[in-house]
């Protein structure tokens, strides 16, 4: 069995930085949600395009929000996962908005209209590391660079 090992909040952003598909998670009337996204991170903060009338549209927006990021190699018994945590706002600003464009606009695979932008600014970034003498950005088979 590998150690499990904490990762430092500069490790766990170097991942987030990297990621390109993740989770958020959500409270809603009915109950928890988690909803699998493509994001990018411009400044502090994970972006995420969804529609206005979807669950993260509706329940998201003011919201506490987790978001999940991680990789798994499963032959070699190693991964990492990496979490942030913070309140959530809707990007309205024109500014702002060419920002995340110029700078690294998330593309929703997904069909459909995604006009929101939905902001997390983390308050909390933790992760942790499946295994040591690895590098888990290296590992990862696919991976962003701004």
């Amino acid at each position: 069995m590998h150690e499990a090992i904490d990762l430092s909040p500069d490790q766990c952003e170097r991942l987030l930085r990297a990621g390109v598909a993740g989770r958020v998670a959500l409270s809603s009337p009915d109950g928890p949600h988690i909803a699998p996204v493509n994001y990018s991170v411009v400044g502090p903060a994970i972006v995420i395009r969804t529609s206005p009338y979807s669950v993260l549209g509706t329940y998201g927006r003011g919201s506490m929000l987790a978001f999940e990021v991680d990789q798994f190699d499963h032959d070699r018994w190693r991964g990492w996962s990496v979490v942030a945590r913070g309140r959530s706002d809707v990007v309205t600003d024109p500014l702002e908005l060419e920002r995340i464009r110029t700078t690294w606009e998330p593309h929703p695979w997904a069909a459909g209209n995604r006009s929101m932008y939905l902001r997390l600014r983390w308050s909390e970034l933790t992760g942790r590391q499946i295994g040591t003498g690895w590098d888990p950005v290296a590992s990862l088979p696919v991976r962003r660079a701004v």
